[in-house]
């Protein structure tokens, strides 16, 4: 699958394991990277789906036509398709899914 980032800084918290740990700490750091590393190998949204360990899910309300990937317990990966048939993953954020 193709990867967009929708800041530079996001993409650099990929390419650079020191920046994200900065950003997000060690642990949400760690996840990040491998997420987009997983995502990267996937075909499409389907094949998401199929690893339990991402416990991937479409939001709804006011995030319809976001989906989510869980790093860790509290902190969430945010993408959205940016492609016609679910082959380009957008991310769009990296979110303390409960706001502490």
């Amino acid at each position: 699958m193709e990867i967009r980032f929708k800041t530079k800084k996001l993409e650099k918290c990929y390419l650079k394991s020191s920046e994200a740990q900065k950003a997000f700490g060690m642990q949400v750091a760690r996840r990040y990277i491998l997420r987009v590393t997983i995502l990267k190998k996937a075909k499409s949204f389907d094949e998401l789906y199929k690893i339990p360990s991402l416990h991937f899910h479409p939001l709804s309300g006011n995030r319809k036509g976001e989906f989510a990937i869980k790093l860790t317990a509290y902190w969430r990966l945010i993408i959205t398709n940016d492609g016609d048939v679910f082959d380009i993953a957008k991310i769009e954020e990296v979110s303390d899914h409960y706001g502490d």
